[in-house]
Order: structure tokens, then C-alpha cells, then sequence
């Protein structure tokens, strides 16, 4: 007899890998009824930031004398043993729970249902398939929404009704390893060797039959980037498809060291279905320079001598549309005039001026002080040129070991791992651990784009 333990977590965050825990309710399944059910509040040992409490109304008072993960790993486990792991987008609480384990220095691996994709199979027609649009259409009557047990026991209620329209279990069974039983794996690639790829952040290789390396490429997760290639039908996928032959990988437990070694790895490897980030001079740019109004403009075009000269280049990319659309991101984010940053060209107000997403710097209903001050901000979030050197601190393989990655005269300088139980007098003997690697317009945008996204990792000023 299958059974399913359904399972919801509250949490400090979104990412698996940098937040915590803070509530988790199990409810284990027969297929026909509720058989046993356990939840607590968990201890992050971390703060719950303001924006996560209001959402969810567990405070850090709440969760001071809460126990700890290690505390309840064992009964999670036991009450999760022989069982499929069923969530309502089952890829954030599985990766939360799975990542405690982690931490605790074991490997916790389960099989797994979504009710959301059930949901949409068994139940097409919703125009969401959100836990919380699926209790008000289907009437299912919840205490307290965001709150683990509440929503565990809703999840419940969705579950036996997906059952019930599907006329019992075996459908659903058949659908736990459907993605990678109906995407035909290459020639020479089983499903154990599929299997033994870790779940863990890395870079991986494709080999062809001569070994030569043909594809490179990074995941937080290596063995599902892996299937979801073989998955793909897509041009590129189905040159991995026809060409792989082995698979090998290299564990960098930190995701900006992926990144960092992935651009390393294509760049000296040059592997044939790989486009992005082979090369190594960068064709296009985006720069910028102050107009006779003194506003600060920028601008997307071929990275030539005479723009150099003329124009404060910020970084380099590979296509134009590429450089264009970092101008982009930057137009919402800072409210700037399209343009101002060359993307129209018209005469008379622009576009996002009409939406009131432009304060109208284009048609002189803006100082140019407060235009400009908006416009540095955005300037200084797409140069790639640091005025400091320093280090990065990150997680590294495995608990007991810290990444560390160096930027030292503007120039990227590799990546290292130290022990964590580690210290220091000066940072800058962290030096000492520091592989070199070959700097580029590429690791450093990494590096920029990395810095932008994250507040996780440490950064120490040298």
C-alpha cells in the first residue's frame, strides 16, 4: 500500500538555501484517509524578517523556545519514511526540507507528488492554480491560511478530492517519474546514471563518445538541470540529446562559484553547443555620457575605438539586444526616460512618459537634478568596474568549508575553500586559498549581477 505524507513549511524566505524553517505540519496519507498528523513551530535560529511575519503571523517570540530543526529531524523522517512526498508546489517545501537535512550533514531523498500539477490535470478550467484561489472555487473550509497546519490539512482535502475524480491512486502513481520515464534518454545514458548525479549546486559536463566535452553548464540542483535537458525538444536539446554519451560534474556548493566556473570552464573549453559566454572579446556595449542639458544618457551599440574614446563604457556583452535589455531593466527599476537611455527615438514625450512611468525628463517637466540622481543609481548597477578590492565569503561543499572568491585591481582572481573552523587575523591571508582563474568582462558581471541579487553572501573589503 502506498502512502503519502502531505506536507506544508512556513518559512524565513524563498531561497532553500539561505532561509530556514519556521513551521512544518505532516499529515501521512493512505490514499483513502488521514492516518497520522504532526506539526510545531521551528526555531530558525535566525530572525523572521517583518515582511514574512505579516504574511504569516509567526513572530520571533513564537519561535524562541520552538525546537530546533535538528530537534524534529528524526520524527520527520520516520513520519516521511516509505512515503511519497506530497506538496502544493512540492519544489519549495521538499527543497526546504531537504536543505535542513543538508545542513545537519544527511542526505534526505524522497519521491514526490505536486498537487498543483495534479490539480490542473485532474481539474482544468481554474484560472489559478494557487493553494489559496483552489480553497475559495472548491469551498474548502480553512482556520488559518499560512499557517502550516492549516494549509497542510487543506492540501489534504485537495488531495482526496483529486483522487476521487481520478478514481483512485494509480494514475497518480504513474506520474511520480513520468517526466524522465517519457523523455527517451540518450544512447549510452541510463537512468542509474541519471540517479547517482547529485542534487547538489555545481557545474556538470557533457562528454560524446570521444570524451571531448561538448556542452557545459551549472545548476543549484545538478541531476534535475540534467533531466529537464534530456526533456527538452528544443534545438539545442536535442543536439545534447544526439550527442552526449557521459556525464561527469564538479561540486561547488557555492551557486556564484557555478557561475564563475561555469564562464571559466566554456571559455577554455570552447564546448560546440555552447553559444553564450564562449567568447572572449565582447562585441557590444552599453555606456554612458552627460548631453548639453547636462541629463545623464545612456546608450547600446558596437564596441569600437571611437566609442571608447568618446563614451564611459560599463559593460560588455556578447549581442546588442543583450546590452539593450540591461538598459531595459533598468528603466522601471529607476524610472528613467526611455529616451534618455536610446531606446526611442521620437520627438515629443516618450512612451512610458504617457503610462506615468517616466516623470517627464524628456519633455522638461523634470530638473535635471532629480533625473540625474535616479540615472547614477542606474549606472552604478550596470558598471562592471569595482573601486575597492575584496573578497567573497560563501558556503561552500559541504558544511565544514567556506568558498571564497577574490577581486583584486578591478580584475576577477578565482575562486578558493577554507576551512570554516578557520580564523583569521587578516582577511587578506584568505588570499593564500585563492586558484587563479583568468578575469573577463563576463566573471565580472557575474560578480556585479551576484552582489545585486543576494545580501548573503559576505563581503570584506581588503
Amino acid at each position: 500500500m502506498k502512502k503519502f505524507a502531505i506536507i506544508d513549511i512556513e518559512t524565513t524566505g524563498g531561497l532553500a538555501n539561505r532561509e530556514r524553517i519556521t513551521e512544518i505540519a505532516i499529515v501521512v496519507h493512505d490514499g483513502q484517509k488521514a492516518i497520522e498528523q504532526y506539526s510545531t513551530l521551528v526555531n530558525p535560529e535566525r530572525s523572521i524578517p517583518y515582511n514574512i511575519t505579516s504574511i504569516t503571523g509567526i513572530t520571533d517570540d513564537m519561535v524562541a523556545d520552538a525546537p530546533k530543526f535538528y530537534e524534529i529531524a528524526k520524527k520527520v523522517v520516520e513520519m516521511t519514511e516509505d512515503c511519497i512526498f506530497v506538496a502544493h508546489n512540492v519544489k519549495f517545501d521538499y527543497s526546504f526540507v531537504k536543505e535542513e537535512f543538508a545542513r545537519l550533514g544527511f542526505t534526505y531523498t524522497r519521491k514526490q507528488l505536486c498537487t498543483v500539477k495534479m490539480a490542473r490535470q485532474a481539474m482544468p478550467g481554474f484560472k489559478s492554480y494557487a493553494l489559496g484561489n483552489l480553497i475559495k472555487e472548491l469551498g474548502i473550509k480553512v482556520k488559518d491560511r499560512h499557517r502550516a497546519l492549516d494549509d497542510t490539512l487543506a492540501t489534504v482535502e485537495l488531495f482526496e478530492k483529486i483522487i476521487a475524480i481520478e478514481s483512485g491512486t494509480d494514475t497518480m502513481i504513474k506520474r511520480i517519474d513520468q517526466g524522465i520515464k517519457e523523455a527517451q534518454l540518450p544512447i549510452g545514458i541510463t537512468l542509474e546514471m541519471l540517479h547517482a548525479l547529485p542534487e547538489a549546486c555545481g557545474v556538470y559536463y557533457f562528454h560524446d563518445d570521444k570524451g571531448d566535452v561538448i556542452y557545459v553548464g551549472k545548476s543549484i540542483n545538478i541531476r534535475k538541470r540534467v533531466a529537464d535537458h534530456f526533456a527538452d525538444k528544443t534545438a539545442k536539446g536535442i543536439k545534447i540529446h544526439t550527442g552526449v554519451a557521459d556525464i561527469t560534474y564538479e561540486i561547488t556548493g557555492s551557486e556564484l562559484v557555478s557561475l564563475l566556473f561555469e564562464n571559466q570552464e566554456i571559455k577554455r573549453l570552447r564546448p560546440r553547443i555552447n553559444k553564450a559566454l564562449r567568447a572572449k572579446n565582447l562585441p557590444y556595449v552599453v555606456y554612458t555620457y552627460n548631453d548639453e542639458q547636462n541629463f545623464i544618457r545612456l546608450g547600446a551599440s558596437k564596441n569600437t575605438t571611437t566609442l571608447r574614446k568618446k563614451m564611459n563604457i560599463l559593460a560588455e556583452f556578447q549581442q546588442l539586444n543583450h546590452a539593450k535589455g540591461a538598459i531595459k531593466s533598468m528603466l522601471k527599476k529607476h524610472q528613467l526616460c526611455s529616451k534618455l537611455v536610446g531606446l526611442e527615438t521620437q520627438e515629443g514625450a516618450c512612451f512610458l512618459y504617457h503610462l506615468n512611468q517616466c516623470h517627464g525628463a524628456c519633455c522638461d517637466l523634470e530638473m535635471t537634478f532629480t533625473y540625474n540622481v535616479r540615472a547614477a543609481e542606474a549606472v552604478n548597477d550596470l558598471k562592471i568596474s569595482f573601486e575597492k578590492d575584496f573578497l567573497l565569503i560563501d558556503r561552500g561543499r559541504n558544511r565544514e568549508e567556506k568558498a571564497v572568491v577574490l577581486v583584486e585591481n578591478n580584475q576577477y582572481k578565482g575562486f578558493g575553500y577554507f576551512d570554516a573552523s578557520d580564523s583569521f587575523s587578516d582577511p587578506s591571508e584568505l588570499k593564500d586559498y585563492i586558484k587563479p582563474a583568468a578575469s573577463n568582462a563576463d566573471a565580472l558581471r557575474i560578480i556585479r549581477l551576484f552582489l545585486g541579487d543576494t545580501k548573503n553572501v559576505k563581503k570584506i573589503d581588503l
